[in-house]
């Protein structure tokens, strides 16, 4: 259990160790891409895990405007031929013969060695009379929940929004009031070997304090 105690000041101290862990895991968080993956499988207690947590998110309303679709085994396949097919005549004209081959096979065989993927859907509430704003950020809080527990459990993910991932979501039956806001890939990956280059600007240059 996390212990506080009062300052002489009464200012709440927190636990350093939980503080650590927290920053920690947010600041390592990255997207990890589907080449990197390894093929290993998640077992379910963890993926199940990290569905329960996306739906801790914060919500207006509590409106909950989530749904998802884990897509597994035949569907990573279905996917890559897909995707393949989606950008054929895309790259067809501006890569050479054996580039644009060499594209289409690199798109068909990237989804197969994820674990899953997740489908994100806006679920919009129909009477809760929100900007949709409000739901959508509530969704990529959802998104940002998942990406942190994989942090934890050294599992790589990333949101893939292209129109490919998107439109590849509403083939699976989505109501009237549901958007596809396109795929959350999963997967095992090297994480001892993995060293990312990229950096945040300072915060100095992000906040201004009006006291």
């Amino acid at each position: 259990m996390n212990t506080i105690r009062k300052s002489s000041k009464d200012e709440l101290l927190y636990n350093t160790k939980s503080e650590m862990i927290v920053t920690n895991i947010i600041r390592n968080r990255r997207s990890i891409y589907a080449n990197e993956f390894t093929g290993e499988d998640i077992p379910d207690k963890i993926l199940q895990e990290i569905l329960v947590n996306a739906t801790w998110a914060p919500t207006h309303k509590m409106t909950e405007p989530w749904r998802f679709i884990v897509f597994k085994g035949k569907y990573l396949e279905e996917y890559g031929q897909y995707v393949s097919e989606y950008y054929k005549e895309y790259y067809k004209d501006k890569l050479s013969h054996d580039d644009f081959i060499a594209k289409c096979d690199f798109l068909r065989e990237y989804p197969l060695k994820a674990a899953c993927m997740i489908g994100v859907i806006l679920d919009k509430h129909p009477k809760a009379n929100l900007p949709e704003w409000e739901e959508v950020a509530a969704v990529s809080s959802a998104v940002q929940n998942m990406a942190l527990t994989c942090t934890a459990y050294n599992i790589g993910s990333y949101w893939s929004t292209p129109d490919s991932a998107i439109d590849f979501v509403k083939k699976f039956g989505l109501k009237e009031n549901e958007q596809s806001l396109g795929l959350v890939f999963l997967g095992c990956y090297d994480h001892t070997n993995h060293h990312s280059k990229k950096k945040r600007s300072s915060i100095d240059e992000k906040v201004s304090y009006m006291e």
